[in-house]
């Protein structure tokens, strides 16, 4: 009897624990449902509007705070981000390992982000590691794949192939469904090794993928990426109808993008004709002067110089 009560109570456990991964994953794809990559702000907002419905001591109102302190990164707003991090610190202790899992992500972001990468690569691999562990694989194909971004170059693709194989094997629809982002990142590694020709096939996959799942501002990053290749490998016209394509889907959006008229100017001075340039060039530089990831950058100055007319020479 004794036997059967231990048996019993084991079944019950795993029962238990099965659930409260369920619940886990639930509320994981809720929250991440209502991500605007492109407006953090906005997002930032959907994520305090979540945390207000939760007990502050729950673990849902927790891993809503990672998701706004994600937000605030993306602002660059730092400091507010990881004070949002130590308040899901001072509780880690009593929090699942799905949600430590999205604190050592979010941490690990923040910092990436900030220009640290040698201080998010820990996290991300104790990330990794406690993500294999649970079972949790859409995240740990994001903490692969965030080791894809931050580990010194030589490591990067290693970690990339890592993340797409996690991402293959797994039965999660949403685990797999990280392959888009994965063909993306793995070209720009065979991209920036030189390799353009394997870097445009990874994207042309990544397109592919993006189309299937239907997200059309993310087919229209996946459509630039691919025209960018295509100036890579000499097909110009290629590239100029896809990135004409994109102008039109902007202007028609009311958002104009500065890195297709950005990349309209690259192509025309590939052909040798730099008055063409000028006007996109000029365009670019409006519209993206205020980036914050570009300010005082040497691509700001190389657009002002070709609108300017003072520059013919082809970017590589």
């Amino acid at each position: 009897m004794r036997g059967f009560r231990v048996s019993l109570l084991l079944i019950t456990l795993a029962m238990s624990a099965g659930a409260f991964a369920q619940l886990d994953d639930t509320f994981a794809r809720a929250l991440d449902a209502q991500w605007d990559f492109g407006k953090p702000a906005v997002s930032e907002q959907r994520f305090r509007a979540e945390l207000a419905k939760w007990p502050p001591g729950s673990a849902q109102a927790q891993e809503a705070r990672t998701q706004i302190a994600r937000a605030l990164g993306l602002q660059r707003k730092f400091g507010d981000a990881h004070a949002m991090l130590d308040a899901v610190d001072a509780k880690l202790a009593d929090l699942p390992p799905h949600v430590r899992v999205r604190y050592l992500l979010e941490r690990g972001r923040a910092l990436n982000s900030a220009g640290e990468p040698q201080r998010a690569v820990p996290l991300f691999t104790e990330a990794l590691a406690l993500a294999e562990r649970e079972h949790d694989a859409f995240y740990a194909v994001d903490a692969a794949h965030m080791l894809g971004i931050a580990a010194p170059a030589p490591e990067r693709l290693a970690w990339n192939l890592k993340a797409l194989a996690l991402a293959e094997a797994a039965a999660d629809t949403r685990a797999r469904d990280w392959r888009a982002s994965l063909y993306h990142n793995i070209g720009w590694t065979y991209f920036d090794d030189g390799d353009a020709s394997r870097a445009l096939d990874y994207w042309q996959k990544a397109l592919a993928a993006r189309e299937t799942m239907g997200d059309a501002g993310r087919i229209r990053v996946a459509k630039w990426t691919v025209a960018r290749g295509y100036r890579a490998v000499g097909r110009l016209d290629d590239a100029e109808r896809i990135q004409k394509a994109l102008v039109v889907e902007f202007d028609a959006l009311g958002e104009p993008d500065g890195y297709v008229y950005e990349e309209l100017a690259e192509i025309a001075l590939a052909r040798g004709d730099a008055a063409s340039a000028q006007p996109w060039a000029a365009k670019a530089h409006a519209a993206l002067e205020d980036d914050a990831d570009l300010e005082g950058s040497k691509r700001l100055a190389r657009l002002a110089e070709v609108a300017a007319g003072r520059l013919s020479a082809p970017k590589p």
